[in-house]
């Protein structure tokens, strides 16, 4: 079946299928296999053209060289070995594999029995052996010349305390666009008309939710859904499929040089926790047909897999080469694919081993001595679902961490829960009891009100309850606990005073997030409103529900986020890394943090545990001890009023120095104004904010 293919025996490095300009070196890893065979296929991947055994083995390595073989050859593995699943082994030569390091993918697995290492049927489960070819039914891998003429693309680089990060979908943000072209892809994702919106509001990030190839759950394809997040990740190389529009990686490229260009950075979600092969009543589709023993971490008894991240399987980190898979694939989405950074998905497993989370884990270790790590942004999600998974405020620096602390705070004090005032003064500072320590910086703590998973800022104002009967799993599903309120009315209403109401404190969340010390992160779609009907666990709609709806777009929001994302890009004071811990500044003498009582003394003990305490009101300064005079504001003056109207008093200004007024959520289109007299009327609901300048 080889034909008049040479082979030869290759390298063992670079990992994957290389193009050298004269044929293709493929190598692959697997530390158990006795044999490996690499499959070739026609250019539709319909036909099996060719197979030859890769002649060579560098220790774990098996390679051979091609030459002649050009970008666009379709290829896949078949690897040979003990089929003993009680002692971790499930090599089954019957079964096309991808290859760990395949750059692109033709499309997604056709779910069908052939696909199992084992036969269903059997009363063995999977302890059987099925012989059916899963070919057929497998997506193929594509050689590919990932080289690109990036001209003179330069990453932007933004500073991590000037950064405003925006949480988006591919197909989400664009499928309903009216300009976004061709809609659903990479390329729509930085067309212009996206693009101007992007710029517009001022974000300086895009973190892209799972783009990385990889598949829709059979259970969910059996229910007329979709994987639609994409949190079963298949190939760690390969760009999504279905996010392509002519079947090009470039068109990656193309979309990263586009968001360049534009002074705006791009962040991928990644998935290194486990794959979508599942427990071991799974597909075979490549990691655990390749060496399951060396790729995944297995129970004391090897038949099972450790299940840390809910998904059925962990990958092995502790294994060097499954390691240098993660580490090639990180380097490889910065150097060839010019990414600036990573969020990791339940990054608490990443730094797993059998003695509990350890942020001296091997993962953390090499990511930090990497030296082309060390020019991007690393972000963890700080949980898992294992013992001991939730880790806030654990990883080394330079990681910063979602907090979902801050999340949870600020809805519960907007919501008017008893005694949240303490908690969201904790949450303004930077959340300093879980992130000042190790010489992290406040920038640590990734805030945000809403994120992809649970409700948008919309619903959180809108529903008091989850709405998840489209998930086909009888609202089981998702949590249960968001901290929402429906203000009156559970979802969609015409009252005019509710509607009044949720867009106030809508606009009490946005501007407490874009106030706070850290580094805010806005879910794409609530600068506009949108909603996804009281679903909070959407993971599996791919469609309107899920579709940011652009059509219907409340502009009025949309113009107050964009306003304090300005104010806070133009007040150092708000972005500043250093903690504020009420110390003396070494050059006046001064305090940097102030909490004050609407009467103008100093908080006490007593007033911080009342819980009927509605009223918080901060006043910043610079921890450096330099004043801004330059940015024209020495300190800030911030009320956060989720209780009665109320006067506060102003606290007193230098010589040479006046509060005006810039932010009054309850007037927001109110254009900045002095400040006259000794206090300021703080109306019910709403955030006030005044800024020390020169008296002019």
């Amino acid at each position: 079946m080889s034909g008049e293919l040479a082979m030869l025996p290759g390298k063992s490095a670079p990992v994957g299928a290389t193009f050298d300009g004269n044929g293709v070196n493929f190598a692959v890893f697997s530390e158990h296999a006795t044999r490996m065979t690499l499959c070739l296929f026609s250019d539709d991947g319909a036909r099996e053209t060719a197979r030859i055994d890769l002649p060579e083995r560098d220790g774990d390595v098996w390679h051979g060289y091609i030459p002649g073989l050009l970008p666009g050859q379709v290829y896949g593995y078949r690897a040979h070995g003990p089929y003993r699943p009680d002692r971790g082994h499930r090599f089954n030569p019957h079964k096309l594999l991808i290859d760990p390091y395949a750059k692109q993918l033709t499309g997604h697995p056709v779910w069908s029995d052939a696909l199992l290492g084992y036969d269903p049927a059997s009363k063995r489960d999977d302890l059987s052996f099925d012989t059916r070819d899963s070919a057929p039914f497998m997506p193929k891998c594509v050689v590919v010349d990932p080289s690109f003429a990036w001209g003179d693309d330069a990453p932007p680089d933004i500073p991590v305390a000037e950064s405003v990060i925006y949480e988006a979908h591919v197909k989400g943000l664009t499928m309903r666009h009216p300009a976004a072209s061709p809609p659903g892809t990479f390329l729509a994702m930085a067309s212009q008309p996206v693009l101007d919106h992007l710029v517009d509001l001022g974000v300086t990030a895009v973190e892209l939710l799972p783009s990385q190839a990889f598949l829709d759950d059979r259970f969910l394809v059996e229910k007329g859904l979709v994987n639609y997040w994409g949190y079963q990740t298949i190939g760690f190389f390969a760009p999504e499929p279905r996010y392509l529009h002519k079947a090009s990686i470039a068109e990656f490229q193309v979309m990263v040089r586009r968001f360049h260009s534009a002074g705006i950075e791009v962040l991928m979600d990644v998935v290194y926790n486990h794959t979508c092969e599942g427990n071991e009543l799974g597909p075979t589709l490549c990691f655990r047909g390749l060496d399951n023993r060396a790729y995944y971490r297995l129970a004391d008894d090897p038949r099972h897999y450790v299940n840390d991240t809910g998904t059925g399987n962990t990958l092995n980190l502790d294994h060097p080469m499954v390691l240098r898979m993660v580490m090639d694939s990180l380097r490889y989405w910065v150097e060839v694919m010019h990414v600036d950074g990573f969020r990791f998905d339940l990054c608490s497993t990443l730094g797993r081993t059998p003695s509990g989370f350890d942020r001296g884990a091997s993962f953390f270790d090499a990511v930090r001595q990497d030296p082309v790590l060390a020019k991007v942004k690393l972000i963890a999600e700080p949980w898992d679902i294992g013992p001991g998974g939730y880790q806030l405020g654990a990883f080394p620096p330079p990681f910063l961490e979602w907090n979902d602390r801050f999340r949870d705070g600020v809805r519960r004090f907007w919501r008017k829960d008893p005694g949240r005032a303490p908690d969201l003064a904790d949450r303004l500072t930077g959340s300093a009891l879980q992130f000042d320590h190790s010489g992290r910086p406040a920038t640590s703590s990734v805030n945000f009100v809403s994120a992809h998973d649970g409700f948008t800022l919309a619903d959180v104002v809108s529903w008091s309850r989850k709405h998840n009967e489209a998930n086909g799993e009888d609202n089981r599903d998702g949590h249960d606990e968001d901290f929402s309120d429906n203000m009156g009315a559970e979802g969609g209403t015409d009252d005019i005073a509710i509607l009044s109401a949720r867009a106030r404190r809508r606009r009490n969340m946005m501007a407490t997030l874009l106030l706070a010390q850290g580094t805010p992160m806005i879910l794409a779609g609530d600068e506009i409103g949108h909603s996804q009907r009281g679903n909070n666990n959407a993971y599996c709609q791919d469609n309107e529900i899920s579709w940011i709806d652009w059509e219907n777009a409340d502009k009025a929001f949309l113009a107050f986020t964009r306003r304090m994302i300005a104010f806070r890009k133009a007040r150092p004071i708000l972005r500043q890394k250093l903690f504020l811990h009420s110390r003396e500044r070494a050059i006046d003498g001064k305090e940097d943090l102030f909490w004050w009582r609407a009467d103008g003394n100093p908080m006490t003990t007593a007033d911080w545990e009342d819980p009927d305490l509605r009223l918080v009101c901060v006043e910043l300064r610079t921890a450096s001890g330099t004043p801004y005079y330059d940015a024209q504001e020495s300190a800030i003056f911030a009320v956060f009023n989720a209780g009665d109207a109320v006067d506060v008093v102003v606290p007193g200004s230098p010589p040479g120095g006046a509060w005006s007024l810039h932010v009054d959520t309850s007037r927001p289109d109110m254009e900045p104004r002095a400040v006259h007299g000794h206090t300021v009327s703080v109306s019910a609901d709403s955030v006030v904010v005044m800024v020390l300048e020169k008296a002019r």
